[in-house]
């Protein structure tokens, strides 16, 4: 595991969200974006002005996150100089390169996060996402301990779909399960208590240590939680601007999508 390097001391960041840490995963190869990502990170490519990870670094600065842990793999200095050269002093960056992303998932990434992550407060999220800063300010307003934001849309085999039991608590998060019976798509922004991440770090631990599944999506995890007692509380955020972008064409949709008053 490589140890992050510090940009600043978060010490000077004392007030909005204290205590709080975002973790961004960025470090797959985003094969099925070539040409667009050969010689580029994904959270590098830029929609206007802003490359897909300013804008949500910009979002989450703006509703107070000051302490950010980024892991990266692919192409990762030029994340690091990005991020480096974008932001300065003016927050606290750990960098952790995973030298495995090429035949791991990012629930291996979020296992190379427990230093920074375990037993602490955060603010999980892809690296590959568009969205409204509106969603995180929610997030973090959100009475509940534990929040998952969820999007409703017609649903196929390849989102990370969610379904919920006749209270609102979550039963099933994954690709495979049938897409009648899920709510909606998980966006992929997760605000987790310390209580929750000490003991997702638990169950990570068995998974990679014991049984291998290095090349999992994290949710799996987060499934496996549940038969523990351990959930999230679901926050719908379809009347916000959100899209992932998996491939050149969701690239290209999201240019036109995205509302003006966020280009």
């Amino acid at each position: 595991m490589t140890k992050g390097t510090k940009v600043s001391d978060s010490s000077l960041f004392k007030g909005e969200q204290e205590g709080v840490r975002a973790i961004i995963l960025a470090a797959g190869t985003a094969s099925r974006l070539r040409p667009l990502t050969s010689n580029t990170p994904k959270c590098l490519l830029r929609v206007g002005e802003r490359t897909l990870l300013q804008r949500s670094m910009d979002a989450l600065i703006q509703n107070g996150i000051r302490q950010f842990v980024i892991v990266t793999g692919y192409l990762h200095t030029m994340i690091e100089d990005f991020v480096r050269q974008t932001y300065a002093d003016s927050i606290s960056v750990s960098f952790i390169h995973n030298e495995r992303y090429e035949t791991t998932n990012n629930i291996y990434s979020l296992w190379l996060a427990r230093p920074e992550a375990d037993g602490r407060d955060v603010l999980l999220l892809d690296s590959d996402l568009l969205y409204d800063p509106k969603i995180i300010a929610r997030v973090l307003a959100d009475s509940h301990d534990n929040v998952l934001t969820l999007i409703r849309h017609e649903l196929g085999e390849e989102e990370m779909k969610v379904v919920m039991a006749s209270d609102g608590s979550i039963t099933e998060i994954s690709k495979t399960c049938d897409p009648a019976l899920a709510a909606g798509e998980s966006l992929g922004i997760e605000r987790m208590s310390g209580n929750y991440t000490a003991e997702l770090y638990k169950e990570l631990d068995i998974m990679m240590n014991k049984e291998h599944l290095e090349n999992k999506f994290y949710e799996l995890a987060f499934q496996r939680l549940i038969a523990e007692g351990h959930t999230f509380s679901v926050l719908d955020v379809t009347d916000l601007f959100s899209c992932e972008l998996d491939t050149v064409e969701d690239f290209e949709n999201a240019k036109q999508r995205i509302p003006a008053h966020l280009f």
